[in-house]
């Protein structure tokens, strides 16, 4: 992994309580189950280095979504509780960068790395980080430290979260991020 300029934001998506809810799973379980331990030895690592830290936080205008705003998942997970100070964005679609602000506040410090991590890897996450690689950002995004749930393909043939995950990961590898585990992250971070 290449090294990581000191302003590189962590950038951690929709890791709201939302996503606990079980009407994600029913078509299957999610994978990853240590991504959210992922996420917080991520985060302690650029809190210990000062490093910019944004959390995005999902505002859904739908009332059924359990992404809504003053529902019991709109709060974020403790693992990746916002400290005082840090920064949060909101936003209404999937995309992290559309009606946000992001992208001027990323460009105002200087930050051209990001490391993307949260949920759900071939929705929010996917769309950030394309849209991140398309507007001229170095993106690592940290496999496990995201994770997804079953889906149906168009045929109704069941695709497990592993695979959704994976084939998400391999349509952004190389072309609009680099794809990283939260090891090397972290190991780069402390040489």
């Amino acid at each position: 992994m290449e090294t990581l300029p000191a302003n590189t934001a962590l950038l951690i998506v929709d890791l709201q309580k939302a996503i606990d809810d079980p009407r994600w799973s029913l078509i299957g379980p999610r994978n990853n189950p240590q991504a959210e331990a992922n996420v917080a030895a991520l985060l302690a690592a650029w809190r210990r280095q000062g490093r910019p830290i944004v959390h995005i936080r999902h505002d859904s205008t739908s009332p059924e979504s359990t992404y809504r705003p003053g529902g019991p998942g709109h709060a974020f997970k403790e693992e990746a509780m916002p400290l005082p100070g840090e920064t949060v964005i909101g936003k209404r679609v999937n995309s992290a960068f559309v009606g946000t602000g992001l992208d001027d506040w990323l460009r105002a410090r200087g930050i051209g790395t990001l490391v993307v991590a949260g949920v759900i890897t071939n929705n929010s996450v996917e769309a950030t980080v394309r849209m991140a690689g398309n507007l001229g950002y170095d993106v690592h995004l940290v496999a496990d430290a995201c994770f997804t749930f079953a889906r149906l393909d168009r045929s109704g043939r069941l695709r497990t979260a592993g695979e959704v995950h994976d084939l998400s990961l391999a349509n952004m590898d190389g072309e609009y991020a680099a794809v990283v585990e939260t090891a090397a992250v972290l190991g780069e971070m402390s040489g």
